[in-house]
């Protein structure tokens, strides 16, 4: 049973939460919890995989690799971050193109200046409207399939303000784009007027461990406006606090935590081994 497009999931889940996703592993377990689509943002992906921070240190084609391992283990649909698009207008349509071959079924450019950075760091600047409106522009019209969406994300807001937020929100809704996301507000306030200016358009709301976002349910999000909730870093957090303490209940020699993960047989089959196994005795020669 083929599964199921963004606009379909839309309808359906009112609001679509998706976890971000940052390697096979992470991406077959979210899958096996039920979600019906995934997040891959590059802040998990360059951390997870490569242990550097999200500051540019990383390009198209290490995330991209990332993306195309996660699109081999599941057939979910995938929203994936491009972050500027990786340069000027055709950088950004060769990379639309590229994720649209893996499979992804929707993106999100922001106009940042690089090197970018993770939405939530200080440090941060924005291009100028109108080269960020000619990038969404260009994606739009020249992607290879008509139901890939294109999500656009300012992070003018830590710049210069809201209401210059609000206005290449706009802007960018004008150029063409399908999903609006605008980074890191910082007060209930501020969710609430966004919320009223786009509720009636997929808006994307973010609630990020230690960000400067007012942490809010779901529901409450969604009561807002906001229709689209990635939680973008919770796996990668959790996953790196549970590394740190097995590590050093490990190093102290107590053990305590030896059989506190998940089972072998449990792992097992979380990897798919019996399917494999399968295969391998029906096929193998003697």
């Amino acid at each position: 049973m083929p599964h199921k497009s963004f606009a379909d999931l839309l309808k359906q889940e009112k609001p679509l939460v998706m976890p971000g996703v940052y390697d096979g592993l992470s991406a077959k377990l979210a899958e096996q919890a039920g979600f019906s689509s995934l997040f891959i943002g590059g802040f998990p992906v360059v951390g997870g995989r490569y242990a550097v921070p999200d500051i540019g240190l990383r390009g198209m084609s290490d995330i991209a690799s990332t993306v195309q391992d996660i699109r081999t283990v599941t057939e979910l649909p995938l929203f994936v971050d491009i972050d500027d698009g990786y340069g000027d207008v055709k950088n950004a349509v060769h990379t639309v193109h590229l994720y649209e071959t893996i499979g992804v079924a929707a993106m999100m450019i922001e106009d940042q200046t690089w090197p970018k950075r993770c939405g939530h760091l200080a440090g941060k600047n924005v291009i100028p409207m109108e080269q960020a409106v000619a990038k969404i522009r260009a994606i739009c019209a020249e992607r290879k399939n008509p139901d890939t969406i294109i999500c656009a994300r300012t992070d003018a807001r830590a710049v210069n303000g809201l209401k210059d937020a609000l206005t290449r929100a706009e802007k960018f809704l004008e150029a063409g784009a399908d999903w609006i996301f605008i980074e890191a507000p910082e007060t209930l306030e501020e969710l609430t007027t966004i919320g009223q200016t786009f509720g009636d358009v997929p808006l994307l709301a973010n609630p990020l461990e230690g960000g400067k976002t007012p942490i809010l349910s779901p529901k409450e999000l969604a009561e807002l406006g906001f229709n689209i909730i990635p939680y973008g870093l919770s796996l990668l957090l959790h996953v790196t606090k549970t590394m740190q303490n097995v590590l050093a209940d490990m190093k102290s020699n107590k053990l305590k935590l030896y059989d506190k993960g998940v089972s072998f047989n449990e792992y097992k089959t979380v990897v798919g081994l019996d399917e494999w196994a399968r295969i391998e005795e029906t096929y193998q020669t003697k």
